[in-house]
């Protein structure tokens, strides 16, 4: 095993996750129709019809026994051998058809999902912190040299809690969109480096560095040398689903694989990680773009 092999969460994505199908067994039934799923991938350089919808998706050869199949936001990956002939690719397509419009329609239903979550930059803007409502305060008497944003309780007859932004009330959309990131990403490591510190000594692993990630494919990422890479839109989410993140790559350190060995080392300090390992594929972050 490479001493720098880098282990990624099995689900990725600002999305319910990536869905990587065998090439063989039999095709889930009750596939719902995708009209409108992602069904046509950015880099599609061939196209099928699956279930009687055009599906255009990449292939790609690679070096590996099997054909694989991959869904997310883009659409339909597919890695074959390059000895594998494209009759022998489409003949595996078909077998698991129903299991590859299913995933296209629940792709498409997340992107909606990700779209209507879109955060509109202006005063009064909501987003989530930590799995609560905060809202954004434009403070312009608060501009000091150097001075960040500031966490604030709700005022009388408010829910949410607020983040007071030092900007001018005429502060563009990306300088709000700025003030507010740079604000976050300061929280993600003080919160992530406090639960790295929890969570090491309960599984005994020593981690050596934290760095943040804004990679829209993946929640976090562990390597061997105790190094680990947290993605900071993880603020978004309640605390325990944030834990359950940071145990997750922790437990890289003992077992660098998806095996029950590991899942059981997950399990010896996060016991519900099942039900917050769903939660993270089922609630959508905010867009911030």
């Amino acid at each position: 095993m490479q001493a720098a092999r880098q282990l990624v969460l099995d689900f990725l994505g600002i999305a319910p996750g990536p869905e990587e199908g065998p090439a063989a067994g039999p095709a889930p039934v009750a596939a719902p129709q995708a009209a409108s799923a992602p069904l046509e991938h950015p880099q599609a350089n061939r196209q099928v019809v699956l279930e009687g919808l055009r599906v255009a998706y990449v292939l790609r050869r690679a070096r590996r026994r099997s054909i694989g199949f991959r869904v997310d936001g883009d659409g339909l990956s597919v890695r074959a051998p390059a000895s594998a002939s494209v009759g022998a690719i489409e003949a595996a397509l078909q077998a698991k058809a129903g299991w590859i419009v299913r995933k296209l329609a629940e792709q498409g239903e997340w992107q909606r999902r990700l779209e209507g979550a879109r955060i509109d930059w202006k005063e009064g803007a909501v987003l989530p912190y930590l799995g609560e409502p905060l809202a954004i305060v434009l403070d312009p008497a608060h501009r000091v040299a150097g001075a960040g944003a500031r966490l604030a309780a709700a005022e009388p007859g408010q829910s949410a809690r607020q983040l007071h932004v030092p900007l001018a009330r005429h502060a563009s959309p990306a300088q709000l969109r700025d003030a507010v990131q740079a604000w976050l990403l300061d929280e993600a490591r003080r919160h992530f480096t406090q639960r790295l510190e929890h969570f090491a000594p309960l599984l005994g692993v020593r981690w050596t560095r934290l760095s943040l990630s804004s990679a829209r494919s993946r929640w976090g990422s562990a390597r061997s040398d105790g190094s680990i890479r947290l993605n900071w839109r993880l603020m978004h989410f309640r605390p325990a689903i944030i834990d359950y993140v940071v145990a997750h790559e922790l437990a890289h350190l003992r077992v660098m694989d998806h095996s029950p060995r590991f899942w059981n080392t997950v399990a010896s300090v996060v016991p519900d990680y099942a039900a917050l390992r769903a939660g993270l594929r089922d609630e959508p972050p905010p867009m911030w773009d």
